[in-house]
């Protein structure tokens, strides 16, 4: 039987390839060559779902998405053979977001950071004025300061003093700006309506109107609504 996939890649097991990125390990941009292993439940999952809809990529990078061993046999075992190509007799778990290069089998990345801004720096998403710049350069060191915070203090086992700076914070925050970081739809929207969705439903933000809203008003969006939280 496959074994459970893993929602926290242990540090031994980390693969950290990148698309289009080295002369020596990078692999070529192309179209239809990606498959991406999503789990079910998982945030790391969920951000990477919604940044394909954001990006109009569906078309272009296949997924599947991993339930239940028993109900997903097949997805498990091509997983599996994916780490064994890539890992010589690797025996660990099948850590999964996982970006998988369909020409060799290999798995590129199972480090969502990477597998983010990657899918962002696709040729087909560059030069497209209709989609949005989730990576803008200037705002590089602020999406990644507010990633470690919504890891670290804006989770349901984040300890409540911590969590209730974090939200305050970033309640204020939105009263200069529609999104996260300013006035345009970034990464750090991805992932501070994942972190929030993950505390419950809309309600259990009432304390923090702003951030209530803000996550009303992105849930309206295409690529948010609907979403499995």
């Amino acid at each position: 039987m496959p074994k459970t996939v893993s929602l926290a890649a242990p540090r031994p097991h980390r693969i950290r390839s990148r698309i289009g990125v080295g002369l020596a390990g990078g692999f070529y941009p192309a179209p239809h060559r990606y498959q991406l292993y999503l789990a079910e439940g998982c945030p790391r999952s969920l951000r990477i779902s919604v940044t394909l809809e954001l990006l109009g990529l569906h078309d272009s990078v296949a997924t599947t998405l991993l339930t239940l061993p028993a109900e997903t046999p097949d997805a498990f075992a091509a997983l599996r053979g994916a780490y064994e190509a890539t890992w010589h007799h690797y025996d660990g778990p099948l850590t999964a977001p996982a970006l998988c290069d369909r020409w060799s089998g290999r798995i590129v990345s199972n480090h969502t950071p990477d597998i983010l801004r990657d899918l962002a720096g696709l040729p087909v998403c560059q030069g497209d004025a209709r989609l949005p710049r989730l990576n803008p350069p200037a705002l590089t060191a602020d999406i990644d300061a507010l990633r470690e915070l919504l890891d670290r203090d804006v989770t349901p086992t984040a300890p409540p003093l911590a969590r209730t700076t974090a939200l305050q914070s970033l309640d204020r925050q939105l009263a200069s700006h529609v999104h996260a970081l300013g006035d345009e739809l970034t990464a750090a929207d991805v992932d501070l309506w994942v972190a929030l969705t993950r505390l419950g439903p809309t309600e259990s933000l009432s304390p923090y109107g702003r951030l209530r809203d803000y996550v009303r008003r992105l849930d309206a969006h295409p690529a948010f609504h609907g979403k499995v939280r």
